[in-house]
């Protein structure tokens, strides 16, 4: 795919943009350098700037709130569900009427389970605001039946190395909003009015923020695999789950039945997370935790406020398990 000695930039990119927009059922896919390029991006593109605010998670990692400070915005922390630690749709409201500056919604599709888009999606529209979707951990995931991305006014993508697909580094705006492509291809390449060439005549500033043609070659390959290894990870965490159904302790991940699951991470909730950690680790079994401090407890988010009770009980338990597609659980 890279014969034509276009590696900065070219076809490939292009082919890997509509392959990835056709895999999420929307018109057009602008790539990006990483995924927090791609939501600053997607912000930038729908016209978030200084005076807006945005109503995000506290439980993420922190680049779904940095983009919206990097776009001059200012994040509104909402509480999380309990049971799918994705924003809840009844403190998104609250926080709406509680800041007259909102302009846009940002919700995370955390740990490769999407959020309450229908609801999200109709106070969105309630209320004139932006929707952009966080699915850094979520590719393929749906919710009835719809890819996440494909909801709001763009969905963003990552592609870093641990997600459930990747190009080594590199991200992707997805949108069925023909000016908001525009915008964002043109944000991604130094603001050139020719988005996708390489001329001198630039009409807005921009960054470059491009995703290279190795990265693109890689990411058509890996996208043909991605089916397959979301099936892994829906395997793995079904047998995760019937080994550890019995187990009191626990509380183990809900897929609700309008949403399809990917598994980026298989994350449980203990009340005694250390000595879970410590019985598996002595047994050879890895864990992580994701995440351990909320973005607004954050030393970078210092004078943020957050009234979020969930949230810090949800990331006082949470532990994540292993999933990914090479691993094995088989006794």
């Amino acid at each position: 795919m890279l014969t034509g000695g276009r590696l900065a930039d070219g076809p490939v990119v292009r082919t890997f943009e509509r392959e990835f927009a056709d895999y999420c059922g929307v018109e057009r896919g602008v790539a990006t350098a990483n995924g927090t390029a791609a939501l600053q991006t997607a912000l930038e593109a729908v016209g978030i700037g200084e005076g807006d605010a945005v109503v995000t998670t506290p439980f993420s990692f922190v680049a779904s709130a940095n983009a919206v400070r990097l776009c001059g915005a200012r994040p509104v922390f909402a509480d999380i569900d309990a049971a799918t630690y994705t924003l809840d749709p009844e403190a998104v409201e609250a926080a709406v009427a509680e800041n007259d500056d909102v302009a846009a919604i940002l919700p995370v599709h955390l740990y490769g389970l999407p959020a309450e888009m229908g609801r999200l999606t109709e106070i969105a529209e309630e209320h004139d605001l932006a929707l952009i979707e966080d699915a850094a951990q979520a590719h393929g995931a749906t919710y009835e039946g719809t890819n996440v991305g494909a909801f709001g006014d763009a969905g963003c993508f990552s592609f870093y190395p641990t997600k459930n697909m990747t190009t080594g580094e590199g991200g992707m705006v997805v949108t069925d909003d023909q000016g908001v492509a525009d915008r964002a291809a043109r944000f991604v390449n130094h603001g050139r009015a020719d988005a996708a060439a390489h001329g001198y005549d630039h009409v807005s500033v921009g960054h470059n923020l491009r995703l290279t043609s190795l990265a693109a070659a890689i990411g058509v390959e890996q996208l043909r695999k991605l089916p397959a290894y979301n099936a892994r990870r829906r395997e793995n965490a079904a047998r995760l789950s019937a080994a550890l159904s019995d187990v009191p302790e626990l509380v183990l991940p809900t897929e609700p039945p309008e949403r399809r699951h990917v598994y980026h991470q298989y994350t449980v909730r203990c009340p005694d997370r250390a000595a879970l950690r410590d019985h598996l680790d002595e047994r050879g079994v890895d864990t992580a935790v994701y995440y351990p401090t909320l973005i607004p407890d954050q030393p970078a988010y210092d004078g943020y406020e957050a009234s979020v009770p969930t949230a810090r009980r949800i990331a006082d338990e949470v532990v994540s398990l292993p999933i990914h597609p090479g691993s094995s659980t088989r006794r």
